[in-house]
């Protein structure tokens, strides 16, 4: 998704050629603007308070472009506005939207459950399967415990891939190289 809101936000960018010349350098830098905002909404995580102002910040510039985009198609007597950059902006518009929804949204309890129900139950079975025998292998038992861990360690961390071992900050370079690009 931040690959496919950084092409959006580069196309919608790159049809800022079709207003007026007037009105090019405001709408350029709003999209500068905009993009700072977006890369701050996940740059102030885990802090949700503070990246909500960041998104209140976003859907602003947002409406900002988008009622420029409008003025200015409506002054066009050829309509390369309104039929090249209102979708573009559209697009753009939507993605932020879904990359906003998909930060909100969190696997069901029922999951997280499930995952300490099996590991608990396995590991039952495992100590009663053991109890019957004469001695115990520790080895088995540490490779046991270990392996359980890990699996509930990487849910866990895929579930929040911006604060443990798997991290999607490398992903946001998309974003910031674009930002670098439209400076």
């Amino acid at each position: 998704m931040i690959v496919e809101e950084a092409n959006a936000i580069g196309s919608a960018y790159l049809r800022v050629d079709l207003l007026p010349i007037d009105q090019q350098p405001e709408m350029r830098r709003l999209f500068r603007q905009y993009l700072d905002a977006r890369l701050g909404v996940y740059d102030r995580l885990p802090d949700l308070q503070a990246s909500q102002r960041e998104l209140v910040r976003v859907g602003e510039i947002q409406q900002d472009i988008w009622s420029r985009a409008i003025g200015a198609s409506r002054n066009d007597p050829s309509q390369n506005v309104a039929r090249l950059l209102l979708p573009a902006l559209n697009q753009m518009i939507d993605v932020s939207t879904t990359r906003t929804i998909a930060m909100h949204t969190q696997l069901p309890l029922l999951i997280f459950a499930l995952l300490a129900g099996v590991a608990l139950v396995s590991g039952l079975l495992a100590g009663y399967a053991m109890a019957k025998r004469k001695s115990r292998s520790w080895l088995h038992m540490m490779l046991y415990a270990t392996v359980i861990a890990v699996t509930i360690y990487t849910v866990l961390d895929l579930e929040y891939p911006r604060f443990g071992l798997i991290r999607l900050n490398a992903a946001d370079q998309a974003l910031l190289q674009l930002r670098d690009s439209i400076r």
